[in-house]
């Protein structure tokens, strides 16, 4: 398996919880998401991004408003729902367990309960 291939697989699984993430700081629209996934070096393109917007809306994890722009066409905004907002708390206490678990692994350390 080549490098970039792996860090693509990695990235694929935790894009939900960085859009959800993203949109917990306020409402966004669609190209706006990609430049903070692209800043963050989560490199992802349209074709990628709105099948898991679609996905999260469909879940009612997303809801999404139309308002005008002054640079071009309206713009789609999409905000969390209270279901977002549940399922990201999910998302952030499964993140946390997820890395405290790889930080055993990878170093061997336990505490004195675990021993």
């Amino acid at each position: 398996m080549n490098d970039e291939n792996v860090k693509v697989q990695m990235r694929k699984g935790i894009l939900e919880y960085c859009i959800l993430s993203i949109l917990s700081r306020g409402d966004s629209y669609a190209p706006k998401i990609i430049s903070e996934l692209k800043e963050a070096k989560m490199i992802v393109v349209e074709g990628t991004l709105y099948p898991i917007l679609t996905r999260q809306k469909n879940a009612g994890l997303l809801s999404y408003r139309w308002q005008e722009s002054t640079q071009g066409p309206p713009r789609k905004y999409y905000m969390l729902t209270d279901e977002g907002h549940r399922q990201l708390a999910l998302l952030d206490e499964a993140w946390d367990e997820m890395v405290e678990q790889i930080r055993i692994i990878r170093h061997g350390e336990h505490t004195e309960q675990e021993v």
